[in-house]
């Protein structure tokens, strides 16, 4: 099969990713063409829309000083600016996840709040098409004089809420607003050829997300400039001066496509790859491709929680050495965690493999997921391993960037159930949905029903219009191929002996394993469905001697789901807990707060007494106030 040829060839060497990108582009499948209906998540899109929009507009425009900068800004009075000097981003942010919500959910009474805003924001703009808020009113003889200011960050959020709300809603002004920074932009630095490294990435990412909206290629040349800049020693500023961060705190040690290890801010990192990997496949530049591969190892196989979050310190938001993975003191940042949805799903459109969604999975539904409460309302910054009960919810911080970061994530989250090209179809999250493609020329109408992530069973009902040849390829999660992640820097105690079982039309199916995916290629008609079990058995996970925290210590997961104990289930005194050698393990559904859930009860004995607890799933920690929480338990020697 050609499909099959290429991907083969593609594995053999990486210098035929441009052939492949050129031949057969992998497409995300917008979430703005899908109706969620899944049990797990549709309660959580809601959730957003009527709870974490509502309390981060009263934030933004009645707590803090965010809208009314704007205000200032237009009026030219010369009236003080309110807050932090990045704090425009926050607006940005918030306005991109009220047009996620307005897709899933229209609000005419939202759609104006946002309009309002908009309608401020298009004042502020200078007539040069410069707008930040914290320069207007503190001296634009100011602006672009230091790399770390964010006013490239500022201007890159406001690219993706101006791309997200003329998808949305078709209005435009948001969007030209953008278009028009971008242009001052672009006159600036690269028309200009005058050197500038951002501080913290994310216009990168921006630009190609405003090309592929207004067709404007400099927009895509400039991301690419940006990017070039970086490692060649032209960076300047405050987080370059300190010496115990210096140019890799920023990514900008050495050239792009010469990176090999993580380093720095994790959310810069995240960014500045997401980009990266958009530039590679729009130019079909194999070099950034090679580069970010090998950092993605280094991120995945060193320096990864096994809750799929990223940045273990504090100090600076983000990595220090390998393995060092501290559990209590860890920052694993939910911004971070957002980053690494959306760098592992541009991993996987450039390459089609499925070891980038095992990971975009993984943080997902557990290192990002934990950033929202079960209400709402209150998030997480960072995200530990383990408390002593200092940690807990808050309904907003200093730095805000958290908050809406989740809020636009969990609003899109049908952006990464599929991708596609023109004969063939990947299902890479298990969500219910519905939704219609074009394959082979045919409009095919496809249904998927799941009780995920508490069962393994799926069912895909397919309705092209006409009998269809096309390939289907469904994810087998590492959970399943008894890989938790790759590179063991987590394994299982036990090998995964259960089969993968898919049917078509109550038949057992032949496949092909391509890439990690199952892949059924035949003739499809109105009315088939596929039938697709994945075993959820519980697991005990061990990570590498390399990660000194976890010495003698295991964690639970099942399914996608990684587990902890918590105070509110089990008492006091957590931190004795001892799991035993030979431990039973029963899932039972419960509910924290209103979440329904199954959670796990663990038994046996340690030293001829009997021991018993209850684990539920991480991201619904903390929900019931401050107390106890491990992930990494002791086991038994």
């Amino acid at each position: 099969m050609k499909l099959r040829l290429l991907l083969v060839v593609f594995l053999i060497s990486s210098q035929t990713l441009s052939a492949w990108q050129g031949q057969l582009p992998l497409q995300v499948h917008s979430f703005s063409e899908i109706q969620i209906t899944d049990a797990f998540w549709k309660p959580k899109l809601e959730k957003v829309a009527e709870k974490s929009l509502p309390a981060a507009i009263y934030q933004t425009e009645v707590k803090t000083g965010r809208i009314r900068n704007f205000e200032k800004a237009a009026r030219k009075q010369g009236e003080e600016h309110e807050g932090i000097y990045y704090d425009d981003s926050d607006v940005y942010k918030l306005l991109e996840a009220i047009a996620y919500s307005l897709q899933n959910f229209p609000d005419a009474e939202l759609e104006a709040k946002a309009d309002e805003w908009i309608e401020k924001i298009a004042a502020a703009q200078e007539a040069d098409g410069y707008l930040n808020t914290y320069y207007s009113l503190t001296g634009l003889q100011q602006r672009w004089t230091d790399m770390e200011k964010h006013e490239a960050y500022c201007a890159g959020h406001l690219m993706e809420a101006g791309v997200a709300y003329f998808q949305a809603t078709g209005k435009r002004t948001l969007l030209d607003v953008a278009s028009r920074m971008a242009d001052h932009i672009d006159r600036q630095f690269r028309q200009a050829d005058r050197p500038w490294v951002t501080g913290h990435e994310e216009i990168e990412l921006a630009l190609v997300k405003l090309y592929k909206a207004t067709g404007e290629k400099r927009y895509l040349d400039l991301a690419d400039w940006f990017l070039d800049q970086r490692g060649r020693g032209l960076g300047r500023g405050a987080i370059w001066d300190k010496a115990e961060w210096g140019p890799d705190y920023a990514q900008d040690g050495v050239p792009v496509k010469e990176q090999k290890e993580i380093t720095g801010h994790a959310v810069r990192a995240m960014y500045l790859y997401t980009g990266a990997a958009d530039v590679a496949a729009n130019q079909n530049d194999p070099g950034y491709m090679n580069a970010m591969k090998t950092v993605w190892e280094d991120v995945v196989y060193r320096n990864m929680y096994i809750t799929g979050g990223i940045g273990s310190s504090g100090s600076n938001e983000g990595f220090s050495v390998d393995y060092d993975l501290p559990n209590e003191n860890a920052y694993s940042e939910t911004c971070a965690s957002v980053g690494m949805v959306f760098w592992n799903q541009r991993m996987n459109l450039l390459e089609g493999q499925a070891q980038y969604i095992d990971v975009l999975e993984r943080s997902l539904y557990n290192a990002s997921l934990d950033g929202l409460s079960l209400t709402g309302d209150h998030f997480f910054y960072g995200n530990p391993l383990a408390s002593s009960g200092q940690h807990s919810r808050k309904e907003w911080f200093g730095t805000a960037c958290c908050p809406s970061n989740i809020s636009r994530l969990v609003a899109s989250v049908g952006d990464y159930i599929y991708v596609k090209n023109e004969s063939a179809l990947w299902v890479n999250l298990f969500i219910g949905n519905q939704t219609e493609f074009e394959l082979s020329g045919t409009k095919v109408a496809v249904e998927m029903e799941t009780d995920f992530p508490w069962d393994g069973k799926v069912s895909l009902q397919l309705k092209p219009a006409k009998a269809t040849e096309f390939a289907i390829h469904l994810r087998i999660p590492g959970w399943v191929r008894g890989e938790p992640v790759p590179g063991e820097l987590y394994r299982f105690l036990e090998e995964n002996t259960s089969d993968l079982l898919v049917f078509v039309n109550g038949e057992p199916a032949d496949f092909e394993v391509e890439n990690g995916y199952a892949v059924l290629e035949r003739q499809w008609k109105a009315g088939d469905q596929i039938t697709y079990k994945m075993p959820m058995e519980v697991k005990e996970i061990k990570s590498r001697p390399e990660v000194l925290a976890n010495t003698d210590k295991i964690a639970i997961q099942r399914g996608p789901l990684v587990y902890c104990v918590e105070g509110a289930d089990n008492g006091a005194s957590l931190s004795e807990l001892v799991v035993p050698k030979k431990v039973e393990f029963e899932v039972v559904e419960t509910q924290v707060l209103d979440e329904h859930i199954r959670a796990i009860k663990l038994s046996g004995e340690v030293a001829s007494e009997s021991v018993s607890a209850t684990a539920i799933p991480y991201y619904t920690w903390a929900n019931r106030g401050p107390n106890e929480m491990y992930v990494w338990l002791r086991k038994e020697k």
